[in-house]
């Protein structure tokens, strides 16, 4: 028990710049959707759905890279520095494999709009959006295998400079780039994804530069060594990541899903989602930060055979999530109505969000446990089950319960609403009673 203290203080030490980078990261979409909104209802749910299509297989590519935080993370803590850069030079190669086949899939998901039913007054702004947003997937994974390099080493400082630094690039690109200024065109949506683009693009390069410096530190030149293709290290990064990237893309997938069912509804409502969303998505980035943190934690512990270490160390990170969620959900419930005029006064799509930050709030605790678990379980190199968790709460129960809700029962988008949080509750039940079993099992067989 004296170690607490310790094992605290070094955890938040690692976590809070992630959990800083990850609001960071989900600053640039709410920064996209606050600058739109003078433009309308329609802009925002535009943005909103643009970016439910984009980001699952997006996200593919960097869960995938995700296989990065156990192998440099393990390789770090037990102090064979020369694999984690070979482990970073695999993730970089894997992410340029995969940029042009998500390219190429994002391009054409707007012929699907009609047969999904998107309504007919955001379709094409969403396809132009979308179109725009697809150019900076390169950029993107570049920057998450980077990222998750510099996470496994402990340096997490840059990874919060870059984000942090990326919003107001990109707020000043929105500005300029929507409504004209500094002589500039009026784009309108196609100048915020433009924008965003630009911002993408300065966050790789401010992340390479600062791998570059943590190698040159220790004598060996970042590009002067670095490895060709080793396939067995792909393999090895596919086997752990593969399962992380369907986790992630069936989570985040799922309120996609959702994003594409609401959309058949009316504007207002499609807006008030996005705007509910936006804000469960911010809170959502501090048990995130917390999770990858953990999951470095976890691993460094592992690869130092401190077993016991490793389980303390995942129920911390699992306790610092569910605490900030509490709070979160506090502010949902008492505060409404200041949370959804940051975004929007319309009376209608105020009346249509009331509900669904009800919901958000009920969802919170369950939703903060679940993101530090899988955090907890990855560092242990545990990444099949999450997979199988969100396949069954997300899409096999919450998402045809919220679709029956929506439109059998008439429930609307509370229905839809009411299917996800159903979903989010029986998720974290199942990967936190995975991540107390297994972290028991390892701890006791080192004891024994």
């Amino acid at each position: 028990m004296t170690r607490l203290p310790k094992q605290l203080r070094a955890l938040l030490a690692l976590a809070i710049p992630v959990v800083f980078s990850e609001l960071g990261w989900m600053g640039m979409s709410v920064v996209d959707t606050i600058m739109v909104g003078r433009l309308g209802p329609v802009a925002i749910g535009s943005v909103g759905l643009a970016n439910a299509f984009y980001y699952s297989p997006a996200l593919l590519g960097i869960g995938v890279l995700l296989g990065l935080d156990t192998k440099v993370s393990q390789a770090f803590g037990r102090g064979d520095f020369d694999a984690c850069h070979r482990w970073l030079a695999q993730g970089i190669y894997l992410a340029c494999l995969y940029v042009p086949i998500c390219m190429t899939g994002v391009w054409f998901f707007p012929f699907a709009f009609a047969h999904l039913h998107v309504n007919a007054q955001v379709a094409p702004a969403t396809a132009l959006y979308l179109r725009v947003l697809n150019w900076s997937t390169l950029p993107l994974l570049i920057y998450a295998g980077f990222r998750r390099y510099l996470q496994g080493v402990g340096k997490v400082r840059p990874v919060m400079f870059a984000l942090i630094t990326a919003n107001l690039v990109n707020w000043g690109g929105n500005w300029a780039l929507i409504y004209g200024h500094l002589g500039l065109p009026a784009m309108g949506l196609s100048g915020s994804a433009l924008s965003t683009c630009l911002a993408r693009v300065y966050m790789a390069a401010v992340l390479i530069y600062a791998a570059w410096k943590n190698e040159k530190g220790r004598g060996h030149p970042l590009f002067a060594r670095w490895p060709g293709i080793l396939w067995d290290r792909i393999a090895s990064l596919l086997h752990l990541g593969l399962p992380s990237a369907a986790q992630i893309v069936l989570e985040v997938g799922a309120f996609g899903a959702a994003t594409v069912l609401a959309g058949r509804l009316a504007p207002d409502v499609l807006a008030a989602h996005q705007i509910v969303l936006n804000w469960a998505s911010v809170t959502f980035m501090v048990p995130l930060g917390f999770s990858a943190a953990t999951a470095v934690a976890v691993g460094h512990a592992v690869g130092a055979k401190r077993f016991t270490d490793a389980r303390r160390v995942g129920w911390l990170g699992i306790a610092c999530g569910v605490g900030f969620m509490t709070i979160a959900a506090l502010g949902f419930i008492v505060l409404p109505l200041p949370i959804l005029h940051v975004y929007t006064y319309n009376p209608s799509v105020i009346a249509s969000g009331m509900p669904l930050l009800a919901l958000a709030a009920a969802f919170q605790i369950f939703d903060g446990a679940q993101t530090v678990a899988t955090g907890a379980l990855r560092g242990l190199g545990e990444t099949r089950m999450p997979m199988f968790a969100n396949l069954i709460g997300y899409w096999l129960f919450g998402l045809p319960l919220g679709y029956f809700l929506c439109f059998h029962l008439d429930w609307g988008i509370r229905g839809i609403w009411t299917g996800l949080t159903a979903a989010l509750i029986a998720v974290a039940c199942l990967i936190t009673v995975r991540w107390s079993r297994a972290s028991y099992r390892i701890a006791y067989e080192a004891y024994v």
